[in-house]
């Protein structure tokens, strides 16, 4: 256990030597680390220079991608080490060193002994605090084998994954997601969808950065989720193939490959899934007054049951390929390409029943078929060059992504029963089509400076150029039984975003107390037009506020962030964190042609949204101890012109002019929101057969705010928790069991109940370790559901919607010259992780 902690033990001693070696002129000492089987060099090996006549006295290094090591040191009588797990140790004792010594080519011999060591080791679910950021090394999630990058983000502490798929972030849901510290589309242009199509054992680690310093983006009020993906280093060949397939009907693919040479690394992903996935809702809505409806020929009605079957097939392929170019020890150029696509069909069938006082009135069965063909590019480059071995570094990132979306809906709603006197009521048929057509460029530069032992200078510039259009037309049956465009809602709508950002920041150590401070300022253009039919007049007419068709906003800000960390010793430290930040309204809240979920319901933007900006403030606490790690924090944030959905009754154009009166759903700059909340996290390992993972948060909030008139003030209390627990079974099956559960809330128009979900996983290792055969059960209970009361002065109404039912999955993947779970460290870039 104690080889694992070795690297960091050593950058932590030599920041410490002794006085006595400063007033003298250093030496070096060097060589290589090399395979005694294979004669190949050991990357990441560790090199120990003990002072015989001072033990306290050490220092060292690790070797680099080509197994050398060269280390500065005084002269003097030193007892030697290397190590590098799962190898044999080399050691001698009383070596004198006066002059510059190369000590040539050192052998380890492989220690099969260590091997079943390493593994439990590797397989631990780890946590490192720096200065800015949580990491969790994910470590082997038996649950998430053959699931996605989606569902492995609902196991990380702080963070809930919601039974529609949007991500939140200690109960926020304005979370920025980066793909290795880049937007990216992988994680969809701002959306989630894509994450729940990527295999989620191609992560490394994810870091929480709930108090991002000033390298990072200010995007994201409730701070920034950073999914590193996996990238072998190790020369040769390695590879693994993940098949699963499961039900409700699921099934797909998984190849990873990495070939890697003294000078060129090339790796590739690709993918294959099939997703079935059943979902349900019911909903009852009671009017306090009668309500008449043009589709349904002025039938007078004040109570509308929907209950709600959803059959979705989801299919899609992924793939990446890249290659690295080692110029030289020092740098190198990294290429990839990236693509999915995507062939999706949802069928939504809603039972419709309205009544009036209690009495049936009629009996509808509406069936929308929506289907959706979804293809994704990107095409990075990276470009690095180490200036030296202390962390001095210059990156360069360009990347272009694109991303097409072609989607379909087709809606019919014939009457099942009639209980009225008109015998006439026919609900007209629509079609919907939508086109996205998403391209976004970036580029971005980092410069790291150390100076001195324990500083260091950051600055960098990213530029994102974002441009989205969205095509919509909806068609809907005239009297005549002919489909024509309702021009009140068909449009195009051109949006387009574009950020500079410059950064700099400083950080420093002075004993036990670090520091991170830095300022980013952010420039934004947030542009917007509006095509239609309609004249501007006449669009503020159709939806009831003021509408500018053709906008160009821009907003400059300055960010500052401040990060210190104070450790009382090695294993235990304190933290406080301050930033501010902006979430700025992405096009969907800005369309202000409505989207429809139901012929009753619609969702609709609001061109006239601004950015909403936050101050937050967070105090944690570190402690490890041999087998159990503590982690724990206090937050507080302030938002302002906090972005909240409210719930009115509006009428639209329908059908030949007709007047139909819908439930609008519409963002809104409505409030101040203050939120406060603590968060405890715990990793416990009593045994080699048990592992144990908890967190709890517990947060409340305070919004300020009306519209229209209505005061929509509130406070709120809520919390979530998570447990999970791995336990080693006689012939080495390991069982892994994670329960999540949300507490009920408050939402400015009602509550929401609690949410229980429970996930059981079994593991077995296979054909000499080679293989891992796992079975998985997700929302074991088929509990994951959103059961919820609004009201409003117009409406009150109880819904249950269940997204997704019990998913049952087998598992099979097979490695090539990879073993479960490499022991040995790897190796982080300062300007990445930040070394302080």
């Amino acid at each position: 256990m104690q080889r694992i902690f070795i690297p960091l033990l050593l950058i932590l001693l030599t920041t410490f030597q002794g006085l006595a070696q400063q007033n003298q002129k250093p030496i070096t000492i060097s060589g290589k680390v090399t395979d005694s089987e294979s004669g190949q060099p050991l990357e990441y090996a560790t090199f120990v220079l003990q002072k015989t006549d001072s033990p306290d006295q050490v220092t060292g290094g690790i070797t680099d991608l080509d197994g050398n090591f060269e280390i500065e040191t005084a002269p003097g009588t030193y007892n030697i080490r290397v190590e590098f797990i799962s190898y044999k140790t080399y050691s001698k004792q009383g070596q004198t060193f006066n002059s510059d010594t190369n000590l040539g080519s050192i052998t380890l011999s492989p220690d099969v002994a260590q091997l079943a060591e390493v593994e439990v080791v590797g397989e631990k679910t780890t946590v490192e605090v720096r200065l800015d950021k949580k990491i969790y090394n994910i470590g082997k999630d038996l649950t998430t084998s053959g699931a996605t990058i989606s569902d492995a983000l609902s196991n990380v502490p702080s963070v809930n994954v919601d039974i529609d798929g949007a991500i939140s972030l200690r109960g926020n849901e304005n979370v920025r997601i980066l793909i290795n510290g880049k937007p990216s589309a992988l994680a969809g242009f701002g959306s989630t969808e894509a994450l729940q199509q990527l295999p989620a054992d191609a992560i490394e680690k994810v870091e929480v950065i709930t108090s991002p310093s000033a390298r990072y983006d200010a995007e994201g009020t409730a701070g920034i989720l950073n999914i590193v993906l996996k990238r072998e280093k190790t020369l040769g060949f390695n590879g693994s193939v993940n098949l699963y397939g499961g039900h409700p009907t699921n099934g797909g693919i998984t190849a990873n490959a990495n070939l890697r040479t003294n000078k060129f690394n090339f790796f590739t992903t690709v993918g294959y899934r099939y997703r079935e996935g059943p979902g349900n809702g019911f909903f009852d809505t009671r009017y306090f007054d009668p309500r008449q409806d043009a589709f349904l020929d002025s039938i007078a009605y004040d109570r509308n049951i929907e209950d709600r079957d959803i059959s979705r097939i989801n299919r899609g392929v992924n793939a990446n390929f890249g290659m690295e170019y080692f110029f030289n020890e020092q740098s190198s150029i990294t290429g990839s390409y990236f693509y999915r696509t995507g062939s999706d069909e949802d069928l939504t069938t809603n039972i419709n029943d309205y009544f009036l006082n209690n009495d049936p009135q009629v009996g509808t069965t509406r069936s929308e078929l929506e289907t959706e063909k979804d293809n994704t590019h990107q095409v990075s480059l990276n470009y690095i060059n180490r200036f030296d071995k202390d962390g001095h570094v210059l990156t360069a990132d360009l990347q272009y992504s694109v991303d097409e979306e072609v989607q379909n809906g087709f809606i019919a709603e014939p009457v099942r029963y009639n209980n009225t006197n008109n015998n006439d009521i026919a609900i007209p048929m629509e079609e919907t089509s939508t086109l996205e057509d998403q391209t976004e460029y970036l580029v971005q530069s980092d410069y790291v400076l150390p100076f001195g032992e324990d500083s260091q200078f950051e600055a960098g510039y990213r530029g994102t150029f974002e441009n989205e259009v969205t095509d919509y037309r909806l068609l809907q049956e005239n009297a005549g039984g002919v489909l024509e465009v309702n021009v009140n809602q068909t449009n195009v709508f051109d949006f387009t975003q574009n950020v500079h950002a410059l950064y700099s920041q400083y950080g420093s150590k002075f004993g036990d107390f670090n520091f991170l401070l830095g300022l980013r300022m952010e420039s934004t253009q947030l542009k917007g037009k509006i095509e239609s039919e309609l004249t501007e007049e006449e669009l503020q007419e159709e939806f009831s506020f003021p509408i500018d068709t053709d906008f160009d906003n821009n907003y400059t800000g300055l960010f500052p962030t401040v990060n210190l960390i104070y450790e009382f010793t090695e294993r235990e430290n304190v933290s406080l964190g301050y930033n501010r930040r902006i979430n700025r309204p992405w096009s969907w809240f800005l369309n202000p042609f409505p989207s429809r979920s139901s012929r009753t319901n619609i969702f609709q933007g609001n061109p006239n949204l601004r950015p909403a900006f936050s101050n937050a403030f967070d105090l944690g606490y570190l402690k490890r101890w041999d087998k159990l790690t503590l982690t724990s924090s206090v937050y507080y944030q302030r938002e302002t012109d906090a972005f909240q959905r409210v719930q009115e009754q509006v009428f639209i154009t329908g059908p030949g002019g007709s007047q139909v009166e819908v439930i609008r759903n519409i963002p809104f700059n409505l409030a101040t929101n203050d939120r406060t909340g603590a968060e405890v996290g715990m990793l416990y390992n009593p045994t080699k057969w048990l592992r144990l993972n908890g967190s709890v948060n517990f947060f409340r909030f305070s919004l300020d705010g009306e519209f229209n008139g209505v005061d929509y003030s509130q406070s709120n209390n809520s919390w979530f928790g998570r447990f999970s627990s791995k336990v080693t079974l006689p012939w080495k099956i390991d069982w892994q069991t994670n329960a999540f559960y949300r507490g009920a809330s408050d939402d400015i128009q009602g509550r929401s109940d609690g949410i229980l979900s429970i996930d059981l996983a079994f593991s077995k290792d296979l054909l000499n370790d080679n293989a891992t055969i796992s079975l998985n059960v997700q929302d074991l209970l088929n509990s994951r559901k959103r059961s919820s009361f609004t009201t409003t002065d117009f409406f009150e109404q109880d819904s249950d919607f269940q997204w997704r039912q019990r998913q049952l999955r087998v598992s099979f993947i097979y490695r090539i010259n990879e073993q479960k779970k490499r022991g040995r460290p790897e190796r982080q870039d300062d300007f990445e992780e930040g070394q302080f």
